[in-house]
Order: structure tokens, then C-alpha cells, then sequence
């Protein structure tokens, strides 16, 4: 099943939290090789920080950014952790919002924001957070392209526990004009789309329509052999379709249940496949690097229609020498057996 906000989002720290004082009234000498300090006085079990995924990181450092200033607004990716939102590798930054500061400022890693119109805060599991809509309108205008459109979809993909609509996100930057992230704003406004599952489909969708590709439809249903196959992108005027998830969807660390969703989707392609549709395939991390993507859609006979926006095809490049796709948990063969 897709990944919704309430799964992604961290209320709590992945990693238990222990303060300097805590760690003397336990006869624990800190700093000290086995405790990695996340900031100044709050420290976490070195092993296990290593262990962590880097996005995982990020929610860690944004829990320790709350032991030490509990009362604090968060905003943009800091609230995203909190809300849901998809993030993508390990942001450098912890961000704070106050509407009674005059001007912005840093301080080491936490940017406190202001801004000429106020946000919306509210309160989510004791954590104060600019409100859902707000979050999202920020992000579209200061993430990379593709990212922000993931923010966007996420918050208004049922599947994905969206709750919001593409126009109160459209209402809501209208209400809020800022110089700052615009042209990247409309671009995600033009992409926007509520039948997205998953952040690597919205990225890949993005590259699909930027390199010039046929217009996909997300989510087609095809019953054929009393099974129902679907997909995430059809091209119809190629009778093909595409695959964004790769391997994603295999539990791996399972081999017995590895194999049996190798068959079975082994036998899906097959289906699809003696029913005229060519199969395109791609793993997370392709769209960043573009040309694995054109290739399968190429290699299936999806025409390019339009010009390529090299610019935003650019973005894409950019974010692949700096951050990796945020996966999606593993999908065991029973969870999901007709989606290809």
C-alpha cells in the first residue's frame, strides 16, 4: 500500500534522546566515542545514529532541536517532518518560524523565518507546526522543483492521506505573493497532481513531462485474465506502461517473500504484456540521472512530443550529486499483487 503522511511523520525521535544532565544522574560521561552529540548538550547512541538513513537523521536533529526549545514554531522541512510531508536526503538546516521577529536570522543551524504575511500554527501531538497547507505552499517555493511537487502531491494524494485540494494550495500561494520561489511555484502548480502515490512517482512524473515525453495518466486500472493490473503511468498512444517503484517493492531481507513477488510480478508483466503493453521499468534513483528513464520509456515507444525544459531536467541532475531519493518502505508480495 502507498505510504500516507501519518506514516511518514516522526512526532517522536527515532532515537532515545539523552540530555547531559541526564547522562550524569545515570554515571554516564559524555561526550565519549559510544554518544554521538545530535547538538550541544543532547546526545544519542553513536551506533544506532549510524545506522539511520539520512532523512531519519534529520527527524532526530529536528526532536533534539525540541528538547533543547520546546516552545519553538517549526516551519518548511522542520514541520514536514512532523506533518508527513516526504523529504529527500538530509537537509542541512532546522528551521523555525516567529511572527514577531522584524527580520530573519541563523543561528549555527536553525533559521528563524519571518515574513510580511503571518501563518497559520497549529498543534500537532504537542508540537507547535506551521498548519499543513501552510507548510506545503512554503516548500513548493524554496525546494528544488521536482521535490516540491512531491510536497504538493503528498498533501492532496488521498492515497497518500492528502486532505487538501489543489486549489486551496493555488489559493493559498495567491494570498501570500513572494518574489522568492515563484517560477519554481508555478512550475509545481502546472504538475500537481492528486493521483500520485508516492514521492518517486511524483519525481519521475516530473522528468516524464519536462524531458518531453507523452502526457502519462497515473493509476489506470487494466482487468484482463480475471486479474486487475495497475499501473502507475499509462501513454496510451504507445499502449505502454510505467513502473516508478523498481525494487522498491520487494522485501528483500526476505527471500522466500522476495521470490514469490518476483513471480508474481513476473506474471503480471506477462499478462500485460500478451494484452499489447509494452513494460517500462525504473529504480528511485534514475530520474535523477535522466537518461535510464528516457531510455525505458524509449525502449517501450513512448514518443517525446515536446521540446525538453533542460533547465528544470538540470534540477534533477543537481539534487543527484547532493541527495538520495527517500525510499519507501518494503512491500511484501500479499500487500500489493496487481500493482505494476
Amino acid at each position: 500500500m502507498p505510504q500516507t503522511l501519518s506514516d511518514r511523520a516522526a512526532i517522536t525521535s527515532p532515537l532515545a534522546l539523552m540530555t547531559s544532565r541526564e547522562a550524569r544522574a545515570l554515571g554516564i560521561r559524555v561526550p565519549a566515542p559510544e554518544y554521538h552529540r545530535v547538538r550541544s548538550g543532547i546526545y544519542v547512541d553513536a551506533a544506532a545514529w549510524a545506522r539511520l538513513p539520512a532523512w531519519r537523521r534529520y527527524h532526530v536533529r529536528v526532536h533534539a532541536l525540541l528538547r533543547a526549545a520546546p516552545d519553538v514554531t517549526l516551519c518548511l522541512e522542520s514541520a514536514a517532518v512532523v506533518h508527513g510531508i516526504p523529504l529527500f536526503g538530509h537537509p542541512r538546516d532546522l528551521h523555525v518560524y516567529d511572527s514577531r521577529r522584524t527580520s530573519s536570522r541563523r543561528f549555527g543551524d536553525v533559521c528563524v523565518h519571518t515574513g510580511a504575511q503571518s501563518r497559520e500554527v497549529v498543534d500537532v501531538g504537542g508540537i507547535r507546526v506551521t498548519s499543513l497547507l501552510d507548510t506545503a505552499v512554503d516548500l513548493t517555493r524554496v525546494l528544488p522543483p521536482a521535490h516540491g511537487l512531491a510536497a504538493a502531491d503528498a498533501v492532496v494524494a488521498p492515497a497518500q492521506g492528502g486532505r487538501l485540494s489543489i486549489s486551496a494550495l493555488r489559493e493559498r500561494a495567491r494570498e501570500r505573493p513572494s518574489a522568492r520561489g515563484a517560477a519554481i511555484q508555478r512550475e509545481v502548480w502546472a504538475l500537481v497532481d492528486e493521483r500520485i502515490e508516492s514521492p518517486h512517482e511524483a519525481v519521475s512524473h516530473a522528468l516524464i513531462l519536462w524531458a518531453g515525453f507523452e502526457m502519462p495518466e497515473p493509476q489506470v486500472e487494466y482487468r484482463y485474465e480475471g486479474s486487475l493490473d495497475r499501473c502507475d503511468f499509462t501513454f496510451r498512444a504507445a499502449r505502454a506502461v510505467g513502473e516508478a517503484d523498481g525494487w522498491g517493492k520487494y522485501d528483500l531481507a526476505d527471500p522466500a517473500a522476495a521470490s514469490r513477488a518476483l513471480a508474481n510480478e513476473k506474471r503480471r508483466e506477462d499478462r500485460l504484456r500478451r494484452h499489447g503493453h509494452r513494460v517500462a521499468r525504473w529504480e528511485p534513483r534514475d530520474p535523477y540521472r535522466v537518461t535510464p528513464v528516457a531510455r525505458a520509456l524509449q525502449q517501450a515507444g513512448v514518443r517525446v512530443e515536446r521540446p525538453e525544459q533542460r533547465a528544470l531536467i538540470a534540477t534533477l541532475r543537481a539534487e543527484s550529486r547532493r541527495n538520495l531519493p527517500a525510499p519507501t518502505p518494503a512491500i511484501g508480495a500479499g500487500e500489493k499483487p496487481h500493482h505494476v
